[in-house]
């Protein structure tokens, strides 16, 4: 059974920073395309960033542009962890964050909360 479970998320200040760690069991973690998606009240899902390691390629990393040079992505094989490293947080960041695996298969995480909010 594939899990993936998001933790870290809660009130951040704007200009705060917060660390976003979503935590993968029953899939071949290596093997995966991982990311961050998110959904702020009233719009669609969109994504956020994603990391992916490739034979040929390395470890790459995307980001979307609201987020780039804010958000740092990364992830731990050994620990099947992926996380996010959000920084200079501005309200609009405000959304529930879902992490999202993509290979054979694509599987979601339930989400956290995060409000930026003075």
């Amino acid at each position: 059974q594939v899990q993936l479970v998001e933790s870290g998320g809660g009130l951040v200040q704007p200009g705060g920073s917060l660390r976003l760690s979503c935590a993968a069991s029953g899939i071949i973690f290596s093997r995966y395309a991982m990311g961050w998606y998110r959904q702020a009240p009233g719009k669609q899902r969109e994504l956020v960033a994603t990391i992916s390691t490739g034979i040929s390629t390395g470890r790459r990393t995307t980001y979307a542009d609201p987020v780039r040079g804010r958000f740092l992505i990364s992830s731990d094989n050994a620990m099947n962890t992926v996380n996010l490293k959000m920084t200079s947080l501005k309200p609009a960041d405000t959304a529930i964050y879902y992490c999202h695996a993509d290979g054979r298969g694509a599987y979601w995480g339930q989400g956290t909360q995060v409000p930026v909010s003075s």
